[in-house]
């Protein structure tokens, strides 16, 4: 068995209103005027108030070479990352306060999960480096995800644990989106882009259960029950990057949030079938929340109760989409507020949504150890 520990957040230091941000495109591309006007409720009707960036405002309107932006990339990945994972490593002390802090030195496994910057050597080794973990760590860099990214990392770092039922994993989600926009590109995928995407960074601890370190698994704790991915065929420029002189393009296709009726509801039903489980029988869906027309249309095609996707709003109104990260965010808002709830069912299901066009979910359950 494998449990879930602790998660923490590295968070950027300029927070944004959704209304700045608006204005800021407003003027950026007040040359556009007919075609921006069309697009601008997005802003309004996004369900975002807030976002976390790394850089001031003023940063994104001068222009900047890709080399240039990576190595803002680089240097707030690193000093976000560390951040994310040092409070994951304090909030389990926190959590077991008649333990001792948990030492870098007990982390078997480091899952680095981005896809908005490139390093190499990869940014895990960076953070091998900046704390005194083991030289014997085993590193497992993935790039690529999206936003699939964070549901993807965890289920790949719980394989390697159920194979590994004495080890310990840490995944990191780094993302910072705000990075890949285009000034000079007033595409609809850019602008929308522009009205969903914040940044920040998430790191979550999992224990298995022969882990010498077990004792730091909370005596009320979420249990990973089982992975599941799926890909669609012939979806490929359903949402990515286009790789471009300027750097990272973001693509987004509109038929998005109809994928929830034909990939992701499938999917759903495929795992809940396998493990003889209604819709029902889910106290909560931990989701991946890609925008508010994503969300609204798993409340309408699988009929879920708004109130089962509460913590996937509440994390895409105060930060926005952080890509990989953002469903970390969501599991670690549910961690703090529903664990120590009565719920009538012990399910929970942790989703995301990828490029690919890809689905991954993972199977939780709350149980007394």
């Amino acid at each position: 068995m494998v449990f879930i520990s602790s998660v923490g957040r590295g968070i950027p230091k300029y927070d944004v209103s959704q209304n700045e941000i608006k204005q800021f495109v407003k003027k950026i591309y007040a040359n556009q005027n007919r075609r921006l006007q069309r697009y601008l409720p997005v802003f309004d009707h996004a369900k975002i108030n807030n976002r976390q960036l790394v850089a001031p405002l003023d940063w994104y309107a001068k222009r900047h070479s890709f080399s240039e932006a990576n190595e803002v990339y680089i240097k707030h990945a690193l000093d976000l990352s560390l951040q994310a994972i040092d409070e994951c490593v304090e909030n389990l002390s926190q959590k077991q306060a008649q333990l001792s802090t948990l030492s870098y030195e007990a982390i078997d496994l480091i899952v680095f999960v981005s896809s908005t910057g490139i390093a190499t050597p990869s940014l895990d080794a960076h953070i091998v480096n900046a704390r005194p973990f083991r030289e014997d760590i085993v590193r497992m860099p993935l790039w690529g995800l999206g936003c699939a990214g964070g549901a993807m990392g965890l289920a790949r770092a719980r394989d390697w644990l159920q194979a590994n039922q004495d080890k310990t994993a840490l995944v990191i989600c780094c993302e910072l989106c705000s990075l890949t926009f285009q000034l000079e590109d007033n595409s609809t995928s850019n602008i929308v882009g522009t009205a969903l995407f914040g940044d920040g960074v998430a790191a979550t601890l999992l224990i298995g259960e022969n882990s010498h370190y077990s004792h730091y698994i909370p005596n009320q704790s979420l249990k990973i029950e089982q992975t599941h991915s799926y890909m669609k065929k012939d979806t490929l420029d359903v949402m990515g990057w286009d790789m471009k002189e300027g750097g990272l393009h973001v693509i987004f296709s509109k038929k998005i949030p109809s994928f929830i009726e034909t990939v992701w509801k499938k999917h759903v039903q495929i795992l809940l079938k396998q493990n003889d489980l209604t819709w029902e029988q889910i106290a909560s869906f931990i989701a991946h929340p890609g925008g508010r027309k994503v969300l609204e249309e798993m409340e309408k095609a699988c009929h879920i109760p708004i109130k089962k996707l509460f913590y996937s709003y509440d994390v895409l109104q105060n930060h926005g989409n952080i890509s990989s990260a953002t469903v970390m965010y969501v599991l670690k808002k549910w961690l703090d507020e529903e664990m120590t709830n009565e719920l009538e069912h012990p399910y929970a299901l942790l989703s995301a949504l990828g490029p690919g066009f890809s689905s991954e979910l993972l199977l939780l359950k709350r149980v007394n150890k």
